[in-house]
Formats: structure tokens, sequence, C-alpha cells
């Protein structure tokens, strides 16, 4: 499983115009299913996300999570994490999972998510969504988790 986190000031996706999900400061989470991910691995990855000590203590340190802070997730699909370059100029996306894989392990994410902590947004699997973000810092963490 394939994930690029933002730790953001604020974030939104919209879909048709709408706001489908909405956070304060908290983290912002792309993420992307490949062909051999589990349950499992969809379950380590929320664990590291909400252990991930990428937010500001007292003294300006990287040092607190996303749960010590009280902050938010929003997380959004997106199978172009997947992409491939190496072969010419158009990307090339057979690494991502099939699509009814992808909408499982989201969802895994999203339901683990939910009940471990108590501010998750979401886009919509498979949606052309527009994602808004204030990057804080910026800091951005890829994640690869794999079996």
């Amino acid at each position: 499983m394939i994930s690029i986190t933002q730790r953001v000031a604020q974030a939104r996706v919209e879909v048709a115009g709408e706001v489908i999900g909405a956070i304060d400061a908290g983290l912002l989470v792309l993420v992307c299913a490949e062909p051999g991910d589990t349950p499992a691995i969809a379950d380590k990855l929320v664990a590291k996300l909400l252990k991930l000590r990428i937010f500001s203590d007292e003294q300006g340190k990287m040092n607190r999570s996303v749960t010590d802070i009280g902050g938010g997730l929003l997380i959004v699909s997106q199978f172009t994490l997947a992409a491939d370059v190496s072969g010419g100029n158009r990307p090339s996306f057979t690494a991502a999972a099939p699509p009814a894989l992808g909408r499982e392990l989201y969802e895994r994410v999203l339901a683990t998510a939910r009940s471990q902590h108590p501010n998750v947004a979401s886009g919509e699997f498979g949606a052309d969504m527009k994602v808004h973000l204030v990057n804080d810092g910026p800091v951005t963490i890829p994640i690869t988790l794999r079996a």
C-alpha cells in the first residue's frame, strides 16, 4: 500500500463542486492499494498514521502525532500513486490494485481509522475529486507498506 501523507493546517475534498470531506489541522492522506495488499496492511497503515510524530511539540521538534494534537484525518483514494513512467511519458497504472480490491482496501482504511480516531473525513472512491489543502511546513511523508 502506498500513501502520501501531508501535514496540513486545513484540507477539503470536493466532488461536483460540493465539499464531501474537510478537516482543520491534521493529515491529508492519499492512499493507493497494490495487488498484493491485504486488510492487515491497511490496518498497519492506519496504525502508522495515528502514531506518526510529525507535529511540533513545545520546543518546535516533530514529537507529536495527529492523535496527540486531536487533529483530523482526510483520507483520499488515489490510484495514480502507483504510476510507472519508466517506459515513456504516458504513465502506466498496472501496479495499482484492480478497482474492486482498491475499493475494499480503501474502505478498510476508512473503517479502521474511524474506529480508532474521532475525526476522519474522506474522499469518494473513483470520483473526480478536487483536493484543496494548506500544507503545513511543508511536511510531506511517503509511506509504502508491503506484506
